[in-house]
């Protein structure tokens, strides 16, 4: 007898009261947190497909870094969690450096003295970054 995909597939996960599909050894408070994101995606506009993966990663990483899965990627265990980032883009390549204008307007709310003819650099150092 060959068991399809699906019925393969599905038989490691569980379903909750709730009727959200995790996978089997998920705790209640796994189970609130993939939620909490899915509907967090989907009040950002996300469609519900792309909601539910985005939580189900996000999860599947947090039961990986706290050594609650079978298996982990080394990328699901290094650097900062999802939770750690705290909205902080995963990214590492970003544009973190701010702009003169930024700057400027910074300097503008500190009040300091003879910004307008300031560098970008010597914004920064006025400012202390």
């Amino acid at each position: 007898m060959r068991v399809s995909r699906e019925t393969h597939t599905m038989a490691s996960y569980t379903r909750s009261m709730k009727g959200i599909v995790m996978p089997r050894g998920s705790s209640a408070k796994r189970e609130r947190q993939y939620e909490h994101i899915k509907e967090s995606g989907e009040k950002r506009g996300m469609s519900e497909s792309r909601a539910k993966e985005m939580a189900s990663r996000a999860v599947n990483k947090e039961r990986a870094r706290a050594g609650e899965s079978k298996t982990a990627s080394r990328s699901s265990t290094r650097g900062k969690s999802a939770s750690q980032r705290g909205g902080e883009s995963s990214g590492g390549g970003g544009s973190s450096e701010r702009t003169k204008d930024e700057l400027y307007q910074e300097a503008k709310k500190r009040g300091i003295e003879g910004r307008s003819t300031m560098t970008k650099q010597q914004l920064k150092n006025a400012l202390g970054h």
